[in-house]
């Protein structure tokens, strides 16, 4: 999943895609992207939020202009204006931060024939990560997105369209991350595909001492972890040495890409 973020203030790579963003996504998609992520809101600790009339002017002309991409479009947003307006104009996949606890939200899915993609999160974008505190961070991750596929079951949501996230980064600390991280097979075993979000985030610049702009070889090594331990959809900034680099995992692990 390559990320398009049409925003001014995105931790990693805010303002360069937005007077680009149709260059950038055509860029993804020529490096190996097999599908894109589009957000016109910045969901990094102490963002500010953004209107739904903004967020709109953002993401849309860009979902229009891809209408027809070769790959499926996905809009990353928790407000369901955004939801049903980015669907209409081509979107197949909602990928929530909120895991689709806005009202509304779950009507506009179920409304629709797209996937979702419910992620967890504690507190939100200006408190999540100023204490976050867990009793066993795995566990009540774990319980929570069980909890939010069974609202899918009862809105009537087929289960062939559901993802979960375990949200890396959002309402952690590191040691939480690497315990995710660690055992992300136990929520793959929720037998619901799982998508990783690691790249460039500020967990590996813990761990590598690195900036933001440096973190391509430590967002790679996160990526085969988390794709070794059970994802199946591994959310990038760098999409092409992402892609060479799980080529050599595939074959080594004889895995039909």
């Amino acid at each position: 999943m390559g990320i398009v973020n049409v925003t001014p203030d995105s931790f990693s790579d805010g303002g360069r895609c937005a007077d680009a963003a149709w260059r950038h996504a055509e860029q993804l998609l020529a490096e190996g992207a097999d599908l894109l992520d589009i957000g016109g809101e910045s969901t990094r600790p102490g963002a500010a939020p953004v209107s739904e009339q903004e967020e709109l002017d953002r993401v849309l002309p860009l979902f229009e202009r891809m209408r027809g991409a070769p790959v499926p479009l996905s809009v990353d947003t928790y407000k369901p204006v955004v939801m049903r307006a980015a669907l209409a104009a081509g979107a197949s996949l909602v990928n929530d931060v909120s895991a689709l606890q806005a009202p509304g939200a779950l009507e506009v899915v179920a409304a629709s024939d797209a996937a979702v993609c419910l992620m967890h999160r504690q507190g939100d974008a200006q408190s999540m990560q100023s204490l976050p505190q867990y009793q066993e961070v795995v566990g009540e991750v774990r319980d929570f997105l069980r909890q939010r596929l069974a609202a899918l079951e009862a809105a009537g949501i087929a289960r062939q369209r559901w993802l979960i996230d375990p949200g890396f980064g959002f309402g952690k600390t590191l040691e939480h991350n690497l315990a995710l991280l660690r055992r992300l097979d136990e929520l793959a075993a929720l037998k619901v595909p799982v998508l990783a979000g690691l790249s460039r985030k500020s967990m590996l610049g813990m761990l590598t001492g690195q900036p933001v702009g440096q973190r391509l070889a430590a967002s790679v090594a996160a990526a085969l972890v988390a794709v070794s331990k059970g994802a199946d959809i591994v959310r990038v900034h760098d999409v092409r040495p992402t892609v060479d680099a799980l080529k050599i995992w595939n074959a080594v692990n004889g895995v039909q890409a």
